[in-house]
């Protein structure tokens, strides 16, 4: 009974991933398959390079809180944690903050340790894929619930393959370019990069918050985003922000 409901699983969540024909359908589809393994929340990123220290411009999609992120990059987690340094293997890495079984070359800085167990995200698996052009990609998946199981581990990236090859076509049928923001709009963009509350906007611009999250959800549907997260983050990669 329980191969019929993970085959049915990765039956249903592959599907929707080749359904997705946007990149808010995409991380919708992403955020479904997170939320059947018992995580919270997903990154798929650019898998980071020597040079590399901060998280937000290498994120394509997820759903880590903004200021999840803006700590892991002030502190530039992005060098520091041996999971992210993935661009020669394509083998999953997991821990569990909580389990004595981790693998002990899979130590973590301890201001990484005290973020994940303050966003209640003990377990993480970092699943890396290479795409047919030679990209390094990498989905980070994290929640509070046990290990995976072999046969949970091999039917999430039978999965994140359905989700690379998805991913692949958007960005061979996308050859439009975005919508362009207007003045008020980037300037409520990078203000929320910086950290700020809508609130806290408001004060800067002289708007109500009101009127600063109209702004933001106008940026958020121009750039084909569902949450702040990924909006500052495309916003950063598409260069409209620095």
């Amino acid at each position: 009974m329980s191969y019929i409901i993970t085959a049915e699983r990765q039956l249903l969540l592959s599907a929707e991933l080749a359904a997705a024909r946007t990149q808010a359908a995409f991380a919708h589809a992403l955020e479904r398959t997170s939320a059947a393994f018992g995580f919270s929340h997903t990154a798929f990123m650019n898998a980071p390079a020597p040079e590399d220290s901060m998280m937000t411009p290498l994120l394509i999609e997820g759903s880590v809180p903004l200021q999840f992120m803006r700590e892991f990059d002030r502190q530039q987690l992005v060098r520091r944690c041996p999971m992210l340094r993935v661009r020669d293997t394509v083998m999953p890495r997991s821990w569990h903050l909580l389990e004595k079984d981790n693998d002990p070359d899979m130590s973590l800085p301890r201001e990484l340790h005290a973020l994940l167990i303050n966003y209640n995200c003990p377990m993480s698996i970092v699943i890396p894929i290479n795409s047919p052009d030679g990209q390094h990609l990498v989905f980070w998946f994290m929640g509070n619930r046990n290990s995976l199981s072999q046969s949970e581990l091999n039917e999430l990236t039978m999965i994140m393959l359905q989700a690379l090859d998805s991913y692949n076509n958007l960005r061979r049928n996308d050859g439009s370019v975005p919508h362009m923001l207007s003045a008020r709009e980037l300037e409520v963009v990078r203000w929320t990069a910086q950290g700020k509350t809508s609130v806290e906007i408001g004060q800067i611009l002289s708007l109500s918050d009101h009127t600063v999250n109209a702004y933001m959800m106008n940026a958020i549907k121009k750039l084909d985003c569902v949450n702040r997260t990924q909006l500052v983050a495309k916003a950063i990669r598409l260069k409209l922000i620095s």
